[in-house]
């Protein structure tokens, strides 16, 4: 065999364990994004999910209250807010969902310390300072009407009058005391 033979075949040798190297480097390469790709998609939650999606038209079942359909408008910590229609509003806390339909593949984690405290407690204060008359609707489809005189740290408390009508004291028939796990879904009305 000619040396000149010998160096080519040595060549070819080096070329080959190279290019087995390069791919075993690559298949570990892409391994490792897979796995890292499956460990940060187990760190997203489903108010992520709901902030990557503002503006899509979702479906979202709901204990008690079925199926309801909307465009999300906003989305916080344990809270959805979907437009029904053009000017009606609905708040889901997010507790009561038991499927989502219609999101978008992205994820949005909460902007800063202040958004991650925007929880559904948070909501429900603004509908009690803006004592707005609202249809309360539980988990076990019952419906409640009223205005939120108060929200606790795991509850609220329901002045309960005529549906579509201001808070007065003379048309409130009772106050009940709603704990948040209850609600299913919250109109105002």
């Amino acid at each position: 065999m000619e040396p000149h033979s010998r160096v080519m075949r040595w060549k070819a040798l080096f070329e080959d364990l190279e290019a087995q190297a390069e791919a075993a480097g690559r298949a570990e390469l892409d391994a490792e994004v897979r796995d890292r790709t499956r460990r940060e998609g187990g760190l997203v939650q489903t108010a992520d999910r709901l902030r990557g999606a503002i503006g899509a038209d979702l479906t979202i079942r709901l204990r008690g209250a079925g199926a309801v359909r909307g465009a999300l408008q906003d989305a916080g910590r344990d809270w959805a807010l979907l437009e029904e229609q053009p000017g009606r509003d609905l708040l889901v806390p997010l507790a009561a969902v038991m499927t989502l339909a219609g999101l978008t593949r992205r994820a949005e984690p909460a902007a800063g310390a202040v958004a991650a405290r925007l929880d559904l407690r948070w909501a429900l204060r603004g509908l009690a300072r803006d004592r707005t008359p609202l249809h309360v609707l539980l988990v076990d489809a019952t419906v409640l009407s009223g205005t939120i005189d108060r929200v606790g740290a795991d509850h609220l408390e329901l002045a309960e009058h005529p549906a579509g009508e201001v808070r007065l004291a003379s048309a409130v028939r009772g106050v009940q005391l709603v704990p948040l796990p209850a609600l299913a879904l919250l109109r105002p009305g």
